[in-house]
């Protein structure tokens, strides 16, 4: 690592931070033109990079996941971190020469004939080397970097601090963001990329579900050579998406890969359970046959079951062209805020999928990438917090997609790929042809006719709806009022008894009003819990 010293590190990041903080409050109070906080924005994401690469460790995995929150942050500060990659210098041999001992209990010649000493792939947390076993099987083996535990809990620390002062001093919209949330979704896919036995048990739980798919491949493990800090693969050739010259010698169309690389991932983001959440160029190659091949499992995100039934309508209407039903589920999934105009919404979405992809290669894709953050941000449009490494699953692929087969539109790759998912979940073509034909002009006629029709009956439920509301709500609010008076009786009571010197008199008066105060309380909360759920139901 860059820099190793504990309090260094706090310092560097802590100093960075909170001069962010202060230049924007500044800038704030100064009332700076637009053209002012674009260059502010620049300027900050220009420093934040070079604070990042300085570093290293979980700052750039942070890095990498702050420059897909466009709904959050500038273009002009995305811009300059969009293109992070994880890359840093290995290690010092004889340290990892060490690692592989400390864990082994061994000497690496017990168990390898051989190990080059130059790695592979170098990262902010692991070393990948290539080694070959006793019986002359070629491995790719993982290392975890010495000391990086103490290097990402100082992080951790650090990170907290700042978690903790962004949370109730920088001004952002309630519900927009939940800084504590995120913190705790990103420590813990961080710990869970430190302990290599949960990513060979996340591998192992892969490679079993794609066990009878002819287009996937997945390395096996050799589970008796993994710790906590080693990974022992399988060793396996591939090409890289960014290889162009190799990718048109293999005996598939771009468009066909792309289509392949789609089926593998789109069943991840649409069922219930894991999915791979950093499938980046490195981690995704095809072999020699066109195979799709899956590596590095120690970033990986869960999807549930109601999310994964809300993504399925959401893709099905996005590929029926329904935008109202797309809008909707969009807000169950909690992207768009209560107040969004839904009208503005379909009509993006429309303008979005509708969009040529030859103009693709005429326009300047940045000037469309920046155009596009400032629409999002312009708009009421927000990404859960559970979502964050959905998202970057989602951006990375189609990158990948983009890079594959670039004269081709998504939906219309994505479509067969869907409609072939849909088949193996028990599903049909019709049932997807019904949901196209709800979208169309004739049977909207006939659905608004019938909505009319019912006008006269919803109207009377609602009515009768609304005045039980009303009797519930006069209810509560009485009872409360006559705990309220019953107390100043009791008071009254209390007063006279003891001016009157009559124990009894004031003892039941003292019991009278703590009954009814305790009345008072429990009307009161029940009240605010009613008025809450009205209005959550309205």
């Amino acid at each position: 690592m860059a820099v190793k010293s504990k309090w260094k590190r706090m310092y560097k990041v802590l100093s960075l931070f909170f001069s962010i903080f202060l230049k924007i409050y500044w800038y704030k109070l100064s009332k700076k033109p637009e053209a002012e906080w674009e260059k502010l924005w620049i300027e900050i994401g220009k420093k934040f990079r070079k604070t990042l690469f300085e570093l290293e460790g979980l700052l750039i995995k942070i890095g990498q996941i702050l420059s897909i929150r466009s709904d959050l942050l500038p273009s002009g500060f995305i811009n300059q971190i969009q293109d992070l990659t994880d890359k840093v210098p290995p290690s010092n041999w004889n340290e990892i020469e060490k690692q592989l001992e400390n864990e082994w209990g061994e000497k690496p010649a017990f168990h390898l004939h051989s190990i080059e000493k130059h790695s592979i792939a170098s990262a902010s947390i692991g070393e990948v080397y290539k080694g070959v076993l006793k019986d002359g099987t070629a491995v790719a083996i993982k290392v975890q970097r010495p000391h990086i535990q103490s290097i990402i809990q100082t992080d951790f620390r650090t990170l907290g601090i700042i978690i903790w002062f962004a949370d109730r001093f920088v001004p952002v919209p309630k519900g927009f963001i939940h800084f504590n949330v995120l913190f705790k979704e990103l420590k813990q896919v961080i710990e869970q990329e430190l302990d290599f036995q949960k990513e060979m048990k996340t591998l192992l739980h892969f490679k079993e579900r794609y066990q009878s798919t002819d287009i996937v491949k997945i390395p096996s493990v050799y589970t008796e050579l993994c710790t906590p800090k080693i990974l022992v693969m399988e060793w396996i050739e591939g090409i890289r998406i960014t290889n162009e010259h190799q990718i048109d010698q293999l005996p598939f169309s771009r468009e066909e890969l792309a289509k392949r690389l789609m089926s593998v991932f789109l069943p991840q983001w649409l069922e219930p359970g894991m999915f791979h959440a950093d499938p980046h160029p490195g981690n995704i190659l095809f072999s020699a046959d066109g195979k799709v091949i899956l590596l590095d499992f120690g970033m990986v995100g869960e999807i549930s079951k109601k999310d994964a039934t809300y993504f399925q309508n959401l893709i099905g209407s996005l590929l029926a062209k329904d935008y109202p039903k797309a809008v909707e589920s969009l807000y169950h999934l909690e992207f768009l805020h209560s107040q969004t105009d839904s009208g503005t919404i379909e009509r993006l979405l429309a303008e979005l999928v509708s969009f040529d992809p030859t103009q693709l290669k005429e326009a300047d894709l940045l000037a469309l990438n920046l155009e596009m953050n400032d629409l999002i941000q312009a708009l009421p449009i927000q990404v859960p917090t559970r979502f964050v490494f959905l998202g970057r699953s989602v951006v990375t692929i189609e990158g990948n997609i983009r890079q594959l087969a670039p004269d081709h539109e998504l939906l219309e790759l994505g479509k067969p790929v869907f409609m072939k998912w849909l088949q193996t979940q028990g599903r049909n073509k019709w049932s997807f042809i019904w949901h196209w034909a709800q979208s169309q002009p004739l049977f909207k006629i006939i659905h608004s006719a019938t909505e009319f029709l019912q006008l006269p009956k919803k109207y009377e439920m609602l009515k009768e709806t609304e005045q039980r509301r009303h009797f519930q709500f006069t209810m509560l609010e009485n009872n409360k009022k006559h705990c309220f008076q019953l107390v100043l009786v009791g008071l009254i009571g209390i007063g006279f008894g003891i001016a009157s010197s009559h124990a009894i008199m004031w003892k039941l008066s003292c019991g009278l009003t703590f009954i009814s105060a305790i009345g008072y309380i429990i009307c009161g909360y029940r009240l605010k819990k009613w008025m809450k759920y009205m209005q959550e139901a309205r």
